[in-house]
């Protein structure tokens, strides 16, 4: 992929983040290098505090050929990708990890343990905040990693988390845009009828500190002029800072479009559990997975400040 953009709103997080302390982050399956390369920058950064989770021997040796020493990091010996998971939750719960960071083990596989032990109230759902260049601003999409097929009530929260994480991120009162294929009501497509809900539901403040509106399509939702065509008055189109997507496929879909096709750069992350879930991919770039780094560190710092 050929980026030649800088993502600066995503630079901004993570000079933003490099002035807090470092959050103790427990790196699940640590033993591969594009995990521990992206730990080890974002300590380099001064963002964490890596606790690498996995074999000892397969941790140094990747390291030394990295030119990178894991002697001086904790290192949490494991023989599975389940037990580097168990291993990850009982350090949080034990207060020594702050976070924890999707190694090379499976998302589903890192998330059942952390829905049975790390439960809050919360919904726990994933957002994706991406940086592009021809966009005026962040771009906050969600679920595309956790909620496979969600009903209406579900959206409700998984908008709320989004509202919440952007407002933590500096976005006021964020505009949501409440995704489908057609930007009318029509009974034979459902996302079209929770997505007019979901704006009602705004309005009477059943989702707070955001404005809703559905359905819009994507265009509607990203251009203001795609909507005036359309004869559509709405307060978010052209000006989305989350868009929520009808279900995970679609979701996911978008996240990876923008990224390969218009040069989008996305960090990841799960909120709604007891702690932060750092979610990269193997194929991200740096700034990618420090502004994940990053964005983890803002919300440990928000919720201490909370406490």
């Amino acid at each position: 992929m050929n980026n030649s953009y800088e993502p600066v709103r995503l630079q901004a997080l993570i000079n933003k983040a490099s002035s807090l302390p470092p959050v103790n982050v427990a790196v699940v399956d640590a033993g591969e290098e594009h995990v521990l390369k992206g730990a080890f920058e974002a300590a380099d950064a001064g963002l964490i505090v890596p606790i690498l989770i996995g074999k000892q021997s397969v941790i140094h040796a990747i390291s030394d050929k990295l030119g990178h020493s894991s002697r001086s990091c904790t290192i949490i010996e494991s023989s599975s990708e389940d037990d580097a998971a168990q291993k990850g939750i009982e350090l949080v719960q034990s207060g020594e990890a702050q976070a924890l960071a999707k190694g090379w083990i499976h998302t589903d596989a890192l998330m059942r343990p952390v829905l049975k032990h790390l439960r809050t109230s919360r919904r726990v759902s994933h957002v994706f905040i991406a940086d592009l260049p021809s966009y005026h601003k962040l771009l906050f999409i969600t679920d595309a990693a956790i909620n496979i097929e969600p009903d209406l009530l579900i959206k409700a929260e998984i908008v709320q988390n989004a509202v919440d994480l952007a407002r933590i991120l500096g976005v006021d009162r964020p505009k949501v845009a409440a995704l489908s294929a057609i930007e009318v009501v029509k009974p034979a497509i459902s996302s079209t009828c929770d997505a007019a809900c979901l704006s009602k539901m705004a309005q009477r403040r059943q989702i707070k500190n955001a404005i809703v509106d559905g359905p819009l399509a994507f265009d509607n939702a990203i251009s203001r002029q795609a909507a005036q065509i359309k004869q559509i008055d709405s307060e978010v189109s052209g000006d989305t800072d989350i868009m929520l997507a009808p279900d995970l496929a679609a979701g996911n879909i978008l996240a990876k479009d923008i990224e390969y096709l218009a040069n989008a750069t996305l960090a990841g992350i799960v909120i709604g559990a007891q702690v932060p879930v750092i979610l990269t991919s193997r194929s991200d770039g740096v700034i990618a997975r420090l502004a994940s780094a990053a964005v983890c560190s803002l919300i440990h710092q928000r919720w201490n400040e909370m406490d």
